[in-house]
């Protein structure tokens, strides 16, 4: 099935975000190392939408920590400016709030509850919070609360629950929007599943059904613009969260803002475009780094923006280890422009691991009405 099978959803929904209206109805996720100011920016020059920075821990934002204060860069130009806060404390998170509302530092605020990462769950926050429904209570009302003065919009984003056993979702959803949350967004998959798998679209369809005065946004396992057509035809979700899906392809944006307005779908780019692209990123991340480690911090993105492409094991290892835009113009200058976009770069890509038991802090499934702080979780680092 094409995109073009499936009824474009724009003349039924309108995405609006407090009062910012997402057209087409597109957020970029939140990922730690990847969605800096340059990355967006890339992104955003294929489309409109919602672009989010990385995740900003609240404790190192009020506490001013150098590499968080750095993170929290936007464009000029970029508006909404997007910010993700990650906490486990309400007294931190309403603090972190006022500091964005007195300072300007965004205009909208995305918390996450979604992370899986053990680090992150040991201790009782990301995906494994959701679990003591007083304490997420508290901590979302709590931003709610200090983001109102300014008409900041908050959103949450959260996973389906702890595991089959412990399902949180359907609480999470309902506990948000009784708070006053402008949006919920749902990845389809449990913590114990991590990026393994395939998401369950069909929670969040039941998410939709029971969360009916404001949006509910859904996420996983969108790798095109014919994946998001379909989620929000099967689920009936306001928009989507593209994570993943568009490592070493931020044209993905230019795809489904065709998708979501009726239009055909562009052909995948060829290798001469895709140069182009990845010679762009390189520049957007040398005026925001410098170029010694704007070029190092390029090397991650280099196996995506080549998957499928036929290009020798030499020239891939010379990528990978690309230190300056010298070097990399005379390693793109090696590649053949007219090779086409091959199949074997769709698909899903990034990160997926295995699932495995999601380690929690002792105790921590005991009562989920305890609202007590989790000792020692509050993170004083950024970015995940």
């Amino acid at each position: 099935m094409t995109a073009l099978d499936l009824p474009a959803p724009t003349g039924a929904k309108t995405l609006r975000i407090g009062p910012h209206e997402v057209d087409p109805p597109v957020v970029l996720a939140p990922m730690a190392g990847i969605t800096n100011v340059a990355f967006r920016r890339l992104c955003r020059e294929y489309g409109a939408g919602l672009y989010v920075c990385e995740m900003i821990t609240s404790r190192a934002l009020v506490e001013r920590h150098p590499k968080t204060l750095e993170m929290i860069t936007f464009d000029a130009d970029e508006s909404p400016r997007s910010m993700q806060l990650y906490g486990v404390d309400p007294v931190t998170m309403g603090q972190a709030v006022r500091m964005i509302v007195e300072e300007d530092l965004a205009d909208h605020v995305d918390m996450n509850f979604g992370c899986p990462v053990p680090k992150v769950t040991r201790k009782g926050g990301g995906s494994a919070l959701p679990y003591k429904r007083r304490l997420f209570r508290d901590i979302v009302r709590a931003a709610v609360t200090a983001a109102a003065p300014a008409g900041i919009p908050v959103t949450v984003k959260f996973r389906i629950g702890i595991d089959d056993e412990h399902i949180t979702y359907l609480d999470a959803g309902r506990i948000a929007e009784e708070e006053g949350a402008a949006a919920v967004a749902l990845h389809g998959r449990t913590a114990s599943q991590r990026y393994s798998g395939t998401a369950d679209w069909s929670a969040i369809r039941t998410l939709k059904q029971h969360v009916t005065s404001i949006p509910v946004l859904g996420n996983g396992d969108i790798f095109s613009a014919d994946d998001a057509l379909r989620m929000v035809d099967e689920t009936g979700c306001d928009g989507v969260v593209v994570g993943r899906g568009c490592l070493g392809r931020p044209w993905l944006f230019r795809d489904l803002q065709a998708a979501f307005t009726g239009q055909p779908i562009p052909e995948g780019p060829n290798l001469g475009e895709v140069s182009r692209v990845l010679r762009r990123h390189a520049e957007l991340l040398a005026d925001h780094m410098g170029e010694e480690k704007g070029l190092r911090d390029l090397r991650k993105h280099m196996s995506q923006y080549l998957r499928g492409f036929p290009v020798g094991s030499d020239l891939r290892h010379g990528f990978g280890l690309v230190s300056s835009l010298a070097q990399l113009d005379d390693l793109l200058a090696q590649l053949d422009p007219t090779v086409p976009f091959p199949t074997d770069a769709e698909g899903p890509r990034g990160r997926q691991g295995s699932a495995g038991k999601v380690v929690l802090p002792e105790g921590w499934l005991d009562d989920p009405d305890d609202a007590t702080v989790p000792s020692g979780a509050e993170i004083d680092s950024s970015g995940g």
